[in-house]
Order: structure tokens, then C-alpha cells, then sequence
């Protein structure tokens, strides 16, 4: 079944307008196990009620959002009033530079992905032409949109003809590796590294590498095992405990870059071929066998 688009709006990009719908990229129904609270005597599954203090248990008709500004001083804001600071037409997404893919630092991506797809036969070919052109230049585009009440700063790619919008965080929310540098200089230290030292581990960092790779070759090991667990306990049956893994040893740095790279080389060595000279060695007995078999 397809699925339903999260938002629907506009991508502006100067006074061109193209309306879109945005669909969720992540997979709702692969989102690991969910527990819910039990009371332990009974099984009986713990519920939520909102309470007033001074006048107990409320219904949710009857609940306003107030912000805090004071201790126990609140402010009520009513979402029509929100509203009118945003109209409904202004849903959209609202292009405002593009830039080099380079430009912007992963530390900012907010873990949230949309792609968009053109709403309707009108915005088709501006669509298309807007994923190409940026195809083409080898941009991402930067601009904010408004999903429910809030605004974002977003990113929008091109990636196999759709257009991707993946949300950022805004610059004050953000930590970057600058920060830590700063906080934790401490702790960054030059060790000066020997030139062996430096050699191995961009051997081994090297003998690791792939040009390629196909991240459905990870799976979510620790949620099969809890499910496995469940039905077990459902089925009345008890799992054997898992033997605690150890804590990998502390050894000397050039000793495990040599073990390691055993390791990787050991792993990724092809069957022996034969040399040329082996080969031409072999063919004369081949062809001395072969004449004996068929004279006999």
C-alpha cells in the first residue's frame, strides 16, 4: 500500500511555485519493540490521568497551553492565535540559496527525511526541471518550511530524479566539533605518532575500505533477539542466557595494528593464482599427458 503523504504545500523557488506533497523516509512498522507499563501484582496496565491540584482529574476539553514566564507565573496562548502568525497559505517550502553538497556539516541534519513528489499534472515539468537543473550543478538548496506549528530550516537534494527535503537544526541547537575542540582541548593532545605507527594504521584504515556499500547488510540484531525472547515467554519456553561478552584488552598500539591487519589481510585474501612461468610449465605436461591417454 502507498503511503500517505505527511504534508502537502509548495516548493517556492524565487516566483516559481510547484505545490508538492512530502511523504515520510523513515519506516514507522521498523521502529524496534515497543513496551508498555504493567502494574507488578496484577498485569493491569497502567494508565495516565490528568490531574488539576486544585481541582483533580480534568477532561481534555479543558486543558489550554500556557507558557512559563515566572516561577508559577504563566502566560495562556491560544493556538488561533499561533495561527494567525502563520497563515495556512503560507505552507510551503521557501528556497532561499544553494549551495555546494560540502557546505553544510552533517552534525546539522536533524534525523527526519521527506520526499517530495509533485501534487497534480501542473507541477510535473517544473518538478522535473528543478531536480535536474540541481542535478546538473551538483547543489543542495537551503531554505525553512512549516510542519504543524513549527518552522524548520531544511535542506533539499536531488537523488535519482525525486527531491529530498532532510531537516537541520537550527545553528544555536547545535554542538559543533569547534565546541569540543575548545571545551575538551585537554584532551586533544599530539602524541607524535612514529612513522611506522602512521603507516600501519592508514594500511589498515586502507585494507578496510569498500567503494560501495549496501547498508541492508546491517540488521537490527538486538530487536530480532527481543523478539525471539517474547515469543519464547509466550510459548512458555525459558531462552538460555546469552554468554557476557568481555571487554576487549588493552595492548600495545603496534602489536594490534600488526594482528589487525593479519586479520583484514587474512580475510580478504583471493585463491592463489598461478604465475605466468607456472603455467607455462604446466602446459607441456598437460599436453604430454593428453598425447600418452590418447595414443593409449
Amino acid at each position: 500500500m502507498a503511503p500517505r503523504s505527511a504534508w502537502k504545500g509548495y516548493l517556492k523557488i524565487s516566483l516559481v511555485a510547484v505545490p508538492v506533497n512530502a511523504y515520510v523516509g523513515s519506516n514507522s512498522e521498523d521502529g524496534g519493540v515497543k513496551f508498555n507499563q504493567l502494574h507488578r501484582d496484577c498485569n493491569s496496565r497502567i494508565r495516565y490521568i490528568k490531574t488539576c491540584p486544585v481541582h483533580g482529574e480534568i477532561a481534555n476539553n479543558e486543558i489550554v497551553s500556557g507558557y512559563e514566564y515566572e516561577k508559577d507565573h504563566f502566560v495562556v496562548i491560544d493556538p488561533a492565535e499561533l495561527k494567525t502568525l502563520r497563515p495556512e497559505a503560507e505552507r510551503a517550502i521557501s528556497v532561499e540559496t544553494f549551495v555546494p553538497p560540502e557546505a553544510i556539516d552533517p552534525v546539522y541534519l536533524a534525523g527526519k527525511t521527506y520526499y517530495l513528489l509533485p501534487d497534480g499534472k501542473t507541477g510535473e515539468k517544473a518538478y522535473q526541471l528543478i531536480s535536474e537543473a540541481m542535478e546538473a550543478e551538483g547543489l543542495h538548496a537551503v531554505g525553512k518550511m512549516m510542519i504543524t506549528t513549527k518552522e524548520h530550516v531544511v535542506r533539499l537534494r536531488p537523488a535519482d530524479g525525486l527531491l529530498v527535503v532532510d531537516l537541520l537544526e537550527y545553528a544555536s541547537g547545535v554542538r559543533t566539533p569547534e565546541f569540543f575542540k575548545k571545551e575538551f582541548e585537554d584532551d586533544l593532545v599530539d602524541t607524535h605518532p612514529t612513522a611506522q605507527e602512521t603507516k600501519l594504521t592508514r594500511q589498515l584504515v586502507s585494507s578496510l575500505s569498500e567503494d560501495t556499500i549496501d547498508l541492508g547488510r546491517f540488521t537490527d540484531t538486538y530487536t530480532a533477539q527481543v523478539k525471539e525472547l517474547i515469543d519464547a515467554k509466550i510459548a512458555g519456553k525459558e531462552l538460555v542466557s546469552a554468554v557476557a561478552a568481555e571487554p576487549p584488552p588493552v595492548v600495545n598500539l603496534m602489536d594490534a595494528l600488526r594482528e589487525s591487519m593479519a586479520r583484514s589481510a587474512k580475510a580478504a585474501r583471493p585463491a592463489k593464482r598461478k604465475s605466468p612461468s607456472e603455467t607455462k610449465r604446466a602446459a607441456p605436461a598437460a599436453k604430454s599427458a593428453a598425447k600418452r591417454k590418447k595414443s593409449g
